[in-house]
């Protein structure tokens, strides 16, 4: 198989948390009352999207760096009693998510990102292509973030401004 290498480990750390840091200005962005109450044809609301996102970040990184997988329904974001239900709160989860990306990154380096694995005991798929999957879905659903905030008169952060 032809293997393409795109970006040094390094530079995928920066694209990551160059996404992550404009997660939070948009995070940051929404007006707390709205956070976790408003939402558009049924759709989630943001706060309940971002803990999904950050939960994903969080845990994912955690079980490819332990090898031990909590179920998805597990998750801060799916359990039925939800500690997280404000902004600042939502901000702290979020902080602390990259924080621990940051501190097991040494740890993933060591690992075979084309090793396959079972994430969150149900998704099949090599170590790299979770990670970029997790970084798919947070810009996904942080464009939801700019409809929510666009429909609220709210504009969003520029999408180029990642730092």
């Amino acid at each position: 198989m032809t293997t393409v290498s795109a970006l040094t480990a390094e530079q995928f750390l920066n694209h990551w948390k160059g996404h992550r840091s404009l997660t939070r200005k948009t995070i940051e962005a929404f007006p707390e009352k709205e956070l976790f109450s408003y939402s558009i044809g049924g759709m989630r609301t943001f706060g309940e999207i971002m803990l999904e996102v950050a939960s994903i970040a969080y845990y994912g990184v955690e079980g490819v760096t332990t090898g031990t997988w909590r179920n998805i329904e597990n998750l801060p974001y799916y359990t039925t009693e939800k500690t997280i239900t404000t902004k600042q709160q939502l901000l702290e989860f979020w902080d602390k998510t990259t924080a621990y990306i940051d501190q097991e990154w040494e740890k993933l380096l060591s690992l075979d990102f084309e090793q396959h694995i079972k994430s969150f005991e149900i998704y099949e798929n090599t170590i790299a292509s979770s990670m970029l999957y997790w970084i798919d879905n947070e810009v996904h659903h942080r464009g939801q973030g700019y409809v929510y905030l666009r429909a609220l008169g709210i504009t969003p952060p520029f999408f180029w401004e990642r730092f």
